[in-house]
């Protein structure tokens, strides 16, 4: 007898053989490797910009938050440049990617930055309290925990940047 194949048959039979379902691996997912990466580059750049600033060598730079670049708004930039780049600016993950660094950077320069100035203030009068006072030998609140607008920017751009270097390189 003769067998009649339908597209469907075909598509049914391909995709079954097929590798999973999920698109691209680790190692080709650009959006997941323009995010790391950026954050990697902020982190380690915030070591020198602090020695420019302080003429100290400080590597504790390389895991604390605050600092220049800003590496969250480094990280949410490149992942949103990178969707942008793949899968074109109409794209719901796109939109999603926007609204997330919107957010991201909006916070660090915005409430995460006062939430900073408030710690150094009140570390400030615990240090004036004398000795005998319960609060005096609290441990002292973390003062770096936001961005200036510039860090933002400076982090937004470098992230915008790793992106497009990546996606040229791929």
């Amino acid at each position: 007898m003769n067998e009649v194949l339908t597209a469907a048959d075909m598509a049914s039979s391909s995709s079954s053989s097929a590798a999973p379902r999920g698109g691209t691996s680790l190692p080709t997912n650009l959006p997941l490797l323009s995010a790391f990466l950026a954050f990697a580059v902020a982190q380690f750049l915030k070591v020198f910009t602090t020695w420019y600033k302080e003429k100290r060598w400080d590597s504790k730079r390389l895991i604390a938050s605050g600092g220049m670049p800003s590496s969250h708004s480094a990280t949410v930039a490149a992942l949103a440049v990178a969707i942008g780049l793949r899968d074109g600016v109409g794209a719901s993950s796109f939109a999603l990617a926007v609204v997330l660094s919107v957010i991201v950077m909006y916070d660090a320069s915005g409430i995460r930055l006062h939430a900073g100035r408030q710690a150094e203030l009140l570390n400030q009068i615990v240090c004036e309290f004398p000795p005998e006072h319960p609060l005096s030998n609290v441990r002292p609140l973390r003062e770096p925990l936001g961005h200036t607008p510039f860090q933002v920017v400076a982090g937004a751009v470098l992230g915008c940047v790793i992106s497009l270097v990546l996606r040229s390189s791929a």
